[in-house]
């Protein structure tokens, strides 16, 4: 394996860390299930496509843009959800996916199914970023989407939105506003996964409708189940296994949408928690290895 490759491996994987991460906070925290993440990711990579092809602007430039166009469409979306049961918002979402699609498909202005091509690198102080560059970019907006995973998980405002997602009535009543916080939650997921999809179109220089269908959405969740729900350290987990993984074992390619519907069902039942969740297996072996280590150094020399 080169450094190129690993590097282009990386790259992907840091653009899916942010896509699990900006739908843990929806997901995970707010407790309003998407299963039309991809929608957001599309949308941002061929407004990306678009500004940089048909308006002429650079990375920079558009990346703004992108944030307002996803984040406008993820609180339209969020606003049924504050009249609508969790099921019925699940069918919306899945509903947003396909028609999405449809429109990216079929409207000749995004390129039909023949997508948008030749979609220009960045570039930094006049220079093409390389590989390198990219990954290190990539992982800036990494650590940008795990700030603000970081903000809402240790402030009360993580404990609002999931007081407002598990049990509104109950929210209400300890004067928490249900519906800045849905609204909230839905707008800083589809900004990030609008940034993900920038990311996504600049670096591979083409998008297609089908790079952004029901199946990615399927995939995001799995990563996002299988590293642990409401938990930083499991969205960043579930996405380096399920991005790394079939690279390395790339026979299993032609079977992504079956392997990772079968890791959801399979986690729902032995492991719903996920691998890195809260009282999964994993994260308590971790935790009484690290108290003993902890023990270890802490006793006085000669004990």
């Amino acid at each position: 394996m080169t450094l190129g490759y690993l590097l282009t491996v990386g790259t992907f994987t840091g653009i899916f860390m942010i896509l699990t991460l900006s739908l843990n906070i929806l997901t995970g925290y707010a407790k309003q299930v998407s299963l039309g993440h991809a929608a957001f990711f599309g949308i941002g990579a061929y407004a990306a496509a678009i500004l940089a092809t048909k308006a002429g602007l650079s990375f920079w430039a558009a990346l703004p843009c992108v944030v307002v166009i996803t984040t406008v469409v993820g609180v339209f979306l969020g606003l049924p959800s504050l009249r609508v049961s969790h099921d019925f918002l699940v069918l919306s979402t899945i509903g947003l996916n396909f028609i999405v699609g449809a429109v990216f498909r079929y409207f000749p202005f995004f390129g039909g199914s023949m997508g948008i091509v030749n979609i220009p690198t960045p570039t930094f102080f006049g220079r093409p970023l390389g590989t390198a560059g990219y990954f290190g970019l990539t992982l800036v907006f990494v650590a940008l989407a795990v700030l603000t995973s970081l903000y809402f998980s240790r402030t009360w405002g993580r404990l609002a939105m999931e007081a407002a997602g598990e049990d509104e009535t109950a929210a209400k009543a300890m004067g928490i506003n249900v519906a800045k916080f849905k609204i909230y939650a839905f707008a800083i997921s589809s900004a990030y996964a609008g940034i993900a999809g920038a990311l996504w179109a600049h670096y591979v220089g083409s998008v297609f409708p089908e790079n952004f269908g029901f199946d990615r959405s399927i995939d995001i969740l799995a990563m996002l189940v299988l590293g642990g729900l409401g938990t930083i350290r499991g969205a960043i987990f579930g996405a380096f296994l399920l991005q790394v993984l079939p690279e390395a074992l790339r026979v299993i390619q032609d079977y992504r949408m079956l392997i990772s519907g079968a890791v959801l069902a399979i986690m729902m039942v032995f492991q719903p928690m996920g691998l890195l969740g809260k009282g999964s297996i994993l994260h308590v072996g971790f935790q009484r290895a690290w108290k003993a280590v902890r023990h270890g150094f802490g006793r006085a020399p000669g004990n």
